[in-house]
């Protein structure tokens, strides 16, 4: 019966070509629109931590003194991230700092280039699920006494070196020779949620090196640094000794009970901060002590602004917009059939049938907009990220879209569809009947 309605309906689409067609229209454009804004939306809210979103946890500490910030700072000084690296972890952690320069290698001909390097713990690797292609992280033990050592990605190794297995092999960053010790598929996740301060959206860095480098190369910093009051700083060392915040601490846990435990650790490091004369706001060490997960993070940087859920609202507006003018649309058709209805009605065609055959009509009329709106979708992220610049990571079409399109779409036409299908299914025979 289902294949006899969608004849039925394919007879009826091609006998009313024009109408048929702004319905299509009004769908296909109503759906490209919602599912732009939706693909943008659900591509900024993606949480790349999956399963281990509650087990990485931020570590945010209340330095600041009274009269100074109202929440906690993102960032951690450099003597608390120091000081965090001492405790005992449960799992892992990882100090973390963004910093860069130039890249050079031994062949003349390879252009030297500006490149972001993150500096992080062995650690790093395994929380974030970085895949290594060959070799493997740095020794634990270059965490403590700095070795020039160095994580790069597939991508980069290729450019420097030609593709394979180039572990030993060495190349510059700022003019000290760095050996490579491991390299990494390429990994990019988007949001960056590691570091989503310094940019949600941005490429991952594809060199690390060790942390404990920082001190003894006094490396700038490429991220953000804040301060709660006015310190002078002459050299690199008062930097390292100040109470400004640049640096950032990450670590894993397995369970609740590891939590409360590491957070019993930090307040007690609070409470011998305090009696040196660090940590001078009337909090107690407790309270100065926050862990946040990774969706708690994304959440707290506003890596989904307001703006993008208002866009999400205001295409579903558009939606209803047009769902609206798809009623009328219908209504026009469905009554310029009623003789035939009245027919079909005299010679035993049910109320349930005809009500079926319509509906089935709608949600034809409903697929062929959806997949037009599909690819008018597709067209408009690619325009956003050709000429507006936008992230590539926010304008690929995410493979929800492809099941998510045809259910918006053909619902909606459905939906449009109830009340003229409705209203011509209650044609009396009589009526028509009388006229013929």
């Amino acid at each position: 019966m289902f294949l006899h309605y969608l004849d039925l309906a394919w007879r009826s689409i091609k006998k009313t070509p024009i109408l048929s067609l702004l319905m299509v229209l009004a769908i296909s454009v109503g759906i490209g629109i919602t599912i732009t804004t939706l693909n943008v939306y659900k591509m900024m809210a993606f949480n790349p931590a999956g399963e281990k979103s509650d087990q990485l946890l931020r570590v945010q500490l209340w330095s600041q003194g009274p009269d100074s910030w109202d929440n906690f700072p993102q960032l951690l000084t450099y003597q608390d991230v120091q000081n965090l690296r001492n405790i005992e972890p449960l799992v892992r952690q990882t100090a973390m700092h963004r910093t860069g320069g130039v890249i050079q290698t031994d062949d003349p001909s390879f252009a030297a280039s500006m490149q972001s390097v993150r500096s992080v713990d062995r650690d790093f690797f395994k929380m974030f699920d970085v895949s290594f292609l060959h070799g493997s992280p740095w020794a634990a033990d270059a965490d403590v006494n700095a070795a020039y050592h160095a994580v790069i990605s597939s991508s980069l190794n290729e450019k420097l070196f030609g593709s394979g297995n180039n572990v030993g092999k060495t190349f510059y960053f700022d003019k000290r020779p760095y050996q490579v010790v491991g390299i990494t598929e390429d990994w990019n996740p988007q949001p960056k949620y590691y570091d989503p301060s310094n940019g949600a959206f941005n490429d991952a860095e594809q060199i690390f090196i060790p942390f404990s480098l920082l001190p003894i190369e006094k490396q700038a910093t490429w991220g953000n640094t804040s301060g709660w009051r006015y310190e002078k700083t002459n050299n690199f060392q008062d930097r390292l000794n100040s109470e400004r915040v640049w640096t950032m601490f990450w670590a894993e846990f397995e369970n609740a009970e590891q939590i409360e435990d590491y957070k019993r650790q930090l307040a007690a490091y609070v409470e011998q901060q305090k009696a040196i004369g660090r940590f001078t706001d009337n909090r107690s060490p407790e309270d100065s002590v926050q862990l946040v997960n990774v969706e708690q993070w994304l959440e707290n940087e506003n890596v989904v602004d307001e703006d993008n859920k208002i866009l999400v609202g205001l295409g579903f507006l558009f939606l209803s917009v047009c769902l609206v003018n798809i009623l009328g649309l219908l209504l026009t058709k469905f009554l310029k059939r009623a003789p035939e209805v009245g027919v079909r009605r005299a010679i035993g065609a049910s109320r349930r049938q005809i009500f079926s055959q319509y509906m089935v009509e709608v949600g034809v009329i409903g697929l062929i907009g959806g997949a037009i709106g599909l690819a008018l979708a597709w067209g408009a992220l690619a325009v956003l990220g050709d000429k507006f610049g936008t992230d590539a990571a926010l304008t690929q079409l995410d493979n929800s879209m492809w099941f998510l399109t045809p259910t918006i779409a053909i619902g909606t036409a459905l939906l449009a569809g109830l009340y003229p299908a409705w209203i011509v299914c209650r044609t009396k025979p009589s009526v028509y009947l009388k006229s013929q």
